[in-house]
């Protein structure tokens, strides 16, 4: 006799929503079809809000809950990183409003594929399965790799989607392959169980250790670790820009949510494997990441290089996690939080500039203070914040980085924060060299016309420099988060 699996509805709330606000979507956009596009970015921004009510609710509750045999968990890290993602995605609605109604888009499917998206990316936030987290995965992922390519006539934007879709399907293949091998080893796909399985260490040692190396490659994947990168700067440009903020951040959280669920439940017995791994990938990726992007000319890839730099910064943690393990979990959720505000509010300022500029080359910033002074103070709060500078949000994310290394006090740990030290001159070098074009350099055609920012936009740009600003003169706030961020083990 079939036994229906006991559903908490409370828990499954935001996901619930966010499914009713998906099928109004897709209705109303069949419905009224042309005349009703103007709605669609309405009810996505109204559905993500209703998402964060049961979120608040469930907050307010303070009980870890548990469905479907330990597989689905909501506890106070799975709340903060689906708020984190629900209101990333709320940011990217705003700004896609005008910039998604103004071209030649399919607006009612853009918002479905967005709320997607998001559904998974919450998904992932309670997931403690593998099968869990691979369904997650892929729901986040397959919406992702249509958006990419969204400018169907633009032969960049096909090829960003393209070579998105070919190394996302040839990571979540080897990242597969990993998760059989540890079902193999485990004979179950819960987290908890395979955790257990490892820590007896009765099972073959290489084949474990080929298993986590596999599921982590996956995962590095998707937060555009180095050497896994190379479709993040032409997907980046070639991409929407509104969808380039979003795989720069909602998506690259994601990843980094699937890792920590994975090390922290899973892995935790078999640091010598992972440990090492975290060390390298962190060392290369911010390196390589801030060293390729001083050579950049167009803001978006410079965006696009330094996002592969800062995912540098947030694995570092991960590389100390046995010996600093709620040190290093507080560094990495507390940096997702502030990194969030930061880099989608330089996106939102690189498209408050593309619409007098039409570009976002270096020059196109040039002399933007002779005619948009506000917006040079609102792009230099945003680049100065993502260097790191006081008393922007910036530099307590590198903070808490740093704080963690040093807490577990390893020679490995000490080299790779003074490795983070002096990536984070370099970073600041490309950082400056916005500002400095947007306040010294001349107009580069002698046109100071007023830019004209649309109400959606403005008001994307300034809830980031609120966040931003708040998170750096009340850095409390944002490590209560962090602070909160743990798992219920054991339901």
């Amino acid at each position: 006799m079939f036994d229906a699996p006991h559903l908490d509805y409370h828990a499954f709330a935001p996901e619930i929503v966010l499914a009713g606000s998906l099928i109004v979507i897709l209705l109303v956009d069949l419905v009224f079809e042309r005349r009703a596009r103007w709605a669609t970015s309405t009810l996505a921004g109204l559905g993500l809000l209703g998402s964060m009510v049961p979120i608040v609710t469930l907050a307010v509750d303070g009980v870890d809950r548990s469905m479907f045999g330990g597989a689905y968990v909501v506890d106070d890290y799975a709340l903060v990183m689906k708020a984190l993602f629900l209101g990333a995605g709320y940011i990217v609605v705003l700004l896609s409003t005008d910039h998604i109604g103004e071209g030649d888009y399919y607006e009612g499917e853009y918002y479905f594929m967005l709320l997607s998206s998001l559904a998974g990316m919450t998904l992932m936030a309670s997931a403690r399965d593998l099968l869990t987290i691979f369904v997650a995965l892929e729901l986040l992922s397959i919406p992702a790799y249509l958006l990419a390519g969204w400018r169907k006539r633009d032969l960049r934007g096909n090829e960003a989607s393209l070579k998105y879709y070919l190394l996302g399907v040839f990571a979540s293949a080897v990242m597969l392959y990993g998760m059989s091998l540890l079902f193999g080893v485990a004979g179950s796909t819960l987290l908890v169980d395979i955790g257990s399985a490892l820590a007896r260490g009765d099972s073959s040692v290489p084949m474990i250790t080929l298993a986590i190396v596999f599921v982590i490659a996956g995962f590095a994947f998707k937060v555009s670790a180095v050497p896994f990168h190379t479709w993040a700067p032409d997907t980046y440009e070639g991409a929407p820009t509104p969808i380039t903020a979003f795989l720069s951040v909602a998506s690259k959280a994601a990843g980094f949510v699937a890792l920590l669920n994975l090390v922290y439940l899973a892995f935790g017995s078999r640091a010598d494997v992972w440990e090492p791994m975290f060390w390298a990938l962190a060392a290369l990726t911010m390196t390589v990441g801030n060293v390729i992007a001083l050579r950049q000319t167009n803001v978006v890839r410079m965006l696009a290089y330094s996002s592969i730099a800062q995912a540098g910064f947030m694995l570092a943690p991960l590389a100390v996690a046995s010996d600093a393990p709620e040190a290093a979990l507080e560094a990495v959720v507390t940096y997702l939080l502030v990194y969030t505000a930061m880099n989608l509010g330089a996106f939102g300022v690189v498209m408050a500039v593309a619409r007098k500029t039409r570009s976002a080359e270096l020059s196109s910033f040039g002399g933007l203070f002779q005619y948009a002074p506000g917006l040079t103070v609102v792009l230099t709060i945003f680049f100065f914040a993502l260097a790191g500078i006081p008393p922007l949000g910036g530099w307590y994310a590198k903070f808490v980085m740093f704080r963690a290394l040093l807490e577990a006090g390893t020679t490995a740990a000490i080299v790779l924060a003074v490795v983070g030290a002096v990536n984070s001159v370099i970073a600041l070098f490309y950082y400056a060299s916005v500002a400095r074009e947007a306040w010294m350099a001349e107009v580069p055609d002698g046109d100071r016309s007023p830019l004209r920012i649309p109400a959606s936009l403005t008001a994307a740009m300034a809830l980031c420099v609120i966040g931003t600003i708040v998170m750096g003169v009340l850095p409390q706030v944002v490590g209560r988060f962090g602070d909160l961020a743990t798992f219920a083990v054991g339901l």
